[in-house]
């Protein structure tokens, strides 16, 4: 544990104040939030005009909020990919003002194969780490005595590859953690350097290995389902855990880097009372959980959409600290910033990007009705248009948002899923956070199934077959009756085309145990690069995408390639 030094308050206490001021700011422009997003759409305009982008679609004859819908129609990645490509090559004046430095291309954390290149300026960062101060702030003033303790954190490297200009590849994560105030890296439990790891089993041990002896008052990542990983790891390794925090070493059968692990050295001192205190919390319960070591205050990943369903296992290990969601954040953008604990919904980040929806019924049509901010109703769906200082305007990012209500003059959005993770093969328009509604609704909160995916198969009749581990197939009787019924009820198009006889009956198909761990290990190793912010599917989009799974269900196969 560092020495919390009096110099350490004083900055503390400076970086509280400047922190506070950014926030101040931040809820005052939501007060005024339809002039600061008009405020905001034509300096974004007027600050690329001189871009190729700019040139091309005529920024300089951009009035107004009219001439702006007239001149951009709502686009997407591949309608820029050829601007990005060019900045990626050095030509940064495609996309982005002239003097300008790309500091690295952000890495999409998405379910295609296929990365997408996001340009990272020193503006984009810093409004980036002026979102994620606004939300900080006001988590720890909602839980004092985390202030000065120690942040269990999880990023991937900002250097994944290079691009042919030479500027790094990777997760914006690794970049934030990099350059953070030197006093708030005190506190982390794992430096920068970690994020280097690839090896999945080694970087989580490695995580556990700098943080089951520290005071840790809260741990922050994306996904729960890495939280979860991370008590797991302190659980199997324990013993092993425990001889390198007594003896102040680092495992050598884990595949770290050797100037990582070089780099750790000093970070591994022996601790013979900690190892003593864990031996004894071990051998008492006959486990080693969070609970049971960490005075936890607080913790912070993604609650919405799917990430609900994850939150029945964390009393078991981490007890029932208050939960705070970090915001819906992609690698374009921080989109909400929410600022109270057990709640998916956060205010709309209105000082960031300027924000343009569709409703959900005319998303995916030729030419949809766009609205902004101000003509959202509460309680309604859309799909999400940014348009941000990386270069994106009017950019389709696909996150579908539900309005939860208002603050000042600015939406509360909460996050339902990504529009990749919706399967249509009669008109049902099935997406997956209905998928996990409906077996919330079959088994409550109480008991969820955790883990399952839903497929769509094609044939004469089109049906969706239901893959879940033995275990829970086994203990849940007329589960694809229930299943099909409460798909039923959560989706009107679903109900209809079951009744017309247009979509066939659920199947269940079970798994050998262990399998869709296996399963989403081994696509945390194929997007190795953002590996923090994975989210298993339980919703594939297209007919044909659980090969591998039927494989494994039919032939017992372990080394069929995986479809996300």
């Amino acid at each position: 544990m560092p020495h919390r030094s009096l110099l350490d308050s004083i900055f503390a206490r400076i970086g509280k104040l400047h922190a506070g001021s950014v926030a101040r700011r931040f809820f005052k422009a939501v007060g005024r939030a339809r002039a600061v997003q008009e405020e905001l759409r034509a300096a974004l305009v007027a600050r690329a005009a001189e871009t190729a982008f700019g040139r091309d679609r005529h920024f300089a004859r951009i009035r107004s909020y009219a001439d702006f819908h007239a001149n951009i129609p709502v686009l997407n990645y591949m309608d820029f990919a050829p601007y990005i490509d060019r900045v990626r090559r050095g030509e940064t004046t495609a996309l982005i003002p002239a003097g300008e430095r790309v500091l690295m291309f952000a890495l999409t954390s998405g379910t295609t194969a296929q990365p997408k290149y996001i340009p990272i300026t020193q503006g984009v960062l810093a409004e980036c780490r002026r979102g994620w101060n606004i939300w900080g702030l006001k988590a720890i003033l909602d839980h004092p005595p985390s202030l000065l303790r120690h942040i269990l954190q999880v990023t991937s490297s900002m250097h994944d590859h290079t691009a042919p200009s030479g500027v790094p590849c990777g997760a914006i994560t690794g970049l934030l953690a990099a350059t953070q105030k030197k006093l708030v890296r005190r506190y982390y439990t794992s430096p920068a350097a970690v994020a280097g790891i690839e090896d999945p089993t080694a970087k989580y041990y490695t995580i556990m290995r700098l943080a089951v002896a520290r005071d840790v008052s809260w741990a922050v990542t994306a996904s729960p389902a890495t939280l979860l990983l991370l008590a797991k790891t302190g659980d199997e390794h324990k013993r092993q855990l425990i001889r390198d925090i007594h003896d102040g070493t680092l495992r050598e059968d884990i595949e770290v880097p050797r100037e990582i692990r070089e780099s750790l050295r000093p970070r591994l001192a022996a601790d013979a009372a900690a190892a003593r205190r864990l031996d004894a919390i071990a051998s008492r319960s006959g486990v080693l959980y969070p609970k049971d070591y960490w005075r936890l205050d607080f913790l912070a990943h993604w609650t919405g959409g799917t990430m609900g369903l994850y939150r029945s296992q964390f009393p078991r290990y981490y007890g029932s600290p208050p939960v705070r969601d970090i915001g819906l954040i992609a690698s374009e953008g921080r989109m909400s910033i929410p600022v109270a604990d057990e709640t998916a919904s956060g205010i709309l980040a209105v000082t960031s990007h300027f924000f343009e929806f569709i409703p959900e019924s005319a998303y995916g049509g030729r030419q949809p009705a766009v609205l902004r901010m101000h003509e959202l109703r509460e309680g309604e769906t859309y799909f999400v248009l940014l348009t941000n200082a990386s270069g994106l305007y009017r950019y389709d990012i696909g996150d579908r948002v539900r309005v939860t209500g208002w603050v000042g003059e600015a939406p509360l959005i909460e996050f339902l899923s990504r529009d990749a993770h919706t399967s249509s093969m009669t008109g049902e328009k099935l997406t997956e956070d209905q998928v996990v509604g409906a077996m919330k609704d079959v088994f409550g909160e109480v008991d969820p199934i955790a883990e399952f995916v839903l497929a769509p198969r094609f044939g004469e009749l089109p049906w969706y077959r239901l893959y879940l581990e033995t275990a829970d197939a086994t203990r849940r009787p007329g589960l694809a009756e229930k299943f099909d019924l409460a798909l039923c009820r959560v989706n009107p198009e679903y109900d209809s085309k079951r009744k017309s006889l247009r979509l066939g009956p659920v199947e269940v198909v079970p798994l050998r145990d262990g399998t869709l761990a296996e399963r989403d290990r081994r696509l945390r190793v194929q997007r190795s690069r953002t590996s923090e912010q994975f989210k298993h599917q339980y919703l594939l989009a297209s007919p044909g995408a659980d090969r591998d799974l039927e494989s494994r269900a039919l032939h017992g196969k372990k080394d069929e390639p995986v479809n996300g």
